[in-house]
């Protein structure tokens, strides 16, 4: 490519923002998928904050990235699953930027186990982040949003909330009960505050990742049997990124998807497409 191309394209990277002036929360995003979707966002125009429960030094690698690339950003702590920690961070952050336009409400956890040996506390802790965090943050956000409401220079919808579900909102998971729970949970959730918020010009959708290459799933690709194992779930042949979470969010938080509501896009390779039954069934 000639240094006159090379110019041209990066130039034109740079004039696209389609999140210019707008500010984003995103949760749990001190690494995997949620560090993507913050980075991605950034790259978009928008400023962001970084949640983080814990590992401030993750966060604040984060942060740097994204200022390095000349973005705007703050790191913010809380534990999702608490109400108390939720307000105060949202109290910090339309503090500090007086209002909100996209909340990625993206922490999650697993405490895997078989139902016969899994205790209350597992139960509880990954519903208090998946499903209940959400719902607080959510709520917040939803808050913030109809008081300002819409700044037509800025975008189309007085604000957008994307929650990060998962494949397994309607794929079952033996072994993992709480966590799918949490996102078919999720799955209803999102769409009743979509037919809430409607009315206010908020936009409410999910994506569903499938398998992205993260730290919560690092035994199930680390290996080349485990990734082999994996891939056949893979319809398209690959393990996802943290950044093809990135850049569906990025687009779903933009005007150019501002007749999406209620719905959950699923970022998965194919993997709800029942891989089994391309050799027959």
């Amino acid at each position: 490519m000639s240094a006159v191309a090379m110019t041209r394209t990066e130039s034109e990277t740079t004039r696209y923002q389609p999140l210019r002036g707008q500010t984003a929360l995103v949760t749990g995003a001190s690494s995997g998928i949620g560090a993507g979707v913050a980075r991605a966002l950034a790259a978009a125009g928008a400023a962001v904050a970084v949640n983080y429960v814990a590992g401030p030094a993750m966060a604040e690698a984060v942060v740097a990235d994204i200022e390095r690339a000349g973005g705007t950003t703050m790191a913010v702590q809380a534990d999702v699953s608490h109400e108390g920690q939720v307000q105060a961070m949202f109290g910090a952050v339309l503090g500090a930027w007086d209002g909100l336009d996209i909340l990625v409400s993206n922490a999650g956890i697993q405490k895997d186990a078989a139902i016969t040996e899994m205790t209350l506390a597992q139960w509880n802790a990954v519903i208090g982040v998946n499903l209940t965090g959400t719902f607080l943050c959510a709520r917040e956000a939803a808050r913030a949003m109809i008081r300002r409401g819409i700044r037509p220079a800025v975008s189309r919808a007085a604000g957008k909330i994307v929650c990060i579900s998962s494949v397994h909102e309607v794929i079952p998971w033996a072994g993992h009960v709480n966590y799918a729970a949490s996102k078919g949970g999720m799955k209803l959730f999102m769409q009743s505050l979509a037919q809430e918020l409607a009315p206010h010009r908020i936009r409410v959708n999910s994506i569903a990742p499938g398998a992205i290459q993260t730290p919560i799933n690092r035994a199930v690709w680390e290996t080349p049997a485990a990734l082999e194992a994996l891939l056949a779930l893979i319809p398209y042949g690959r393990i996802g990124q943290p950044e093809d979470i990135g850049r569906a969010v990025a687009w779903l938080a933009s005007d150019d998807a501002d007749y999406v509501h209620g719905q959950t896009i699923f970022v998965d390779g194919g993997m709800t497409l029942y891989p089994e039954f391309a050799r027959g069934g």
